[in-house]
């Protein structure tokens, strides 16, 4: 890999997620009220949701393949929090089910899954102490 070429490039300066759904008042719905995001723009047919430094940019296509079709292909997301056992209880104290508990992971991560009401997946996760020689084979 040419390191080099590194400055020419310019800075990424955020992140945004663009995200095909099927009932955009839903998804922004549970967005906003679910996972504490705020509409910041509603161009015809889209709805941006932010959450600090975050953006989604849901756009309707009610007659796209459904996420589920993606198989493993349907996770979109990596939300990394602070607290994620707190996260994952406030979540289900909503009424969301996750996909699985939290847990720690070899990479040094501490998460879990959650699927969007349209049906995309996102993973949110933690920084953890990994112990030393633990990524090694």
């Amino acid at each position: 890999m040419n390191s080099g070429t590194s400055d020419l490039i310019s800075p990424i300066l955020q992140n945004h997620y663009v995200l095909a759904v099927h009932d955009l008042h839903r998804s922004a719905k549970f967005y906003v009220e679910i996972l504490g995001f705020r509409i910041v723009r509603e161009p015809p047919g889209w709805f941006f949701v932010a959450k600090d430094n975050c953006m989604i940019m849901l756009g309707e296509c009610p007659d796209d393949m459904h996420p589920s079709q993606l198989g493993c292909h349907n996770y979109f997301a990596y939300l990394r929090v602070d607290d994620v056992d707190a996260y994952h209880a406030e979540l289900q104290g909503k009424g969301v089910t996750p996909l699985d508990a939290a847990s720690d992971q070899p990479w040094g991560m501490r998460e879990f899954g959650i699927r969007t009401p349209d049906g995309h997946r996102i993973t949110v996760g933690q920084m953890i102490k990994v112990p030393v020689g633990a990524d090694r084979a």
